[in-house]
């Protein structure tokens, strides 16, 4: 009974938590959503003396085990990023997604999976406050 009960409240910090630490090398990434969740949970910006925040997007495949296929994609960048921001968020991407892979598939996602490209979005800018309109 107390197996029981620790499990339940296990299960409850994770939920209420999302997937972090050990709880993620644990999770099985059973839905395309889950792809992403999974993948924040190894996602490390660059410090901010280095570059400044960017919208990213990595498209990327993955095999039944969960390897990447092929090789990551990088789709859309921030139109205001430096040169020097791409490269350091690219390779933040990069080490996200040796850092996270192979992903643990449940059965039935690794079939769905494969070698389909996912669209990873990595969203770091704030939004910009709404401009007021003058009129004349």
């Amino acid at each position: 009974m107390a197996y029981c009960c620790n499990t339940l409240r296990l299960a409850a910090v994770v939920l209420l938590c999302g997937l972090s630490g050990a709880a993620a090398e644990d999770a099985k990434v059973d839905t395309i959503a889950d792809i992403s969740r999974y993948l924040q949970t190894c996602w490390r910006p660059p410090l901010a003396s280095k570059a400044r925040p960017i919208d990213i997007t990595v498209i990327v495949s993955f095999n039944r085990a969960g390897n990447i296929l092929g090789h990551p994609r990088i789709s859309y960048e921030s139109a205001d990023a430096s040169d020097e921001d791409r490269l350091q968020y690219r390779i933040a991407v990069m080490e996200t997604l040796q850092r996270c892979t192979p992903l643990p598939f449940t059965d039935a996602m690794a079939g769905a999976a494969a070698g389909r490209p996912f669209a990873i979005p990595i969203r770091r800018r704030k939004t910009s406050p709404p401009t007021q309109e003058r009129r004349v």
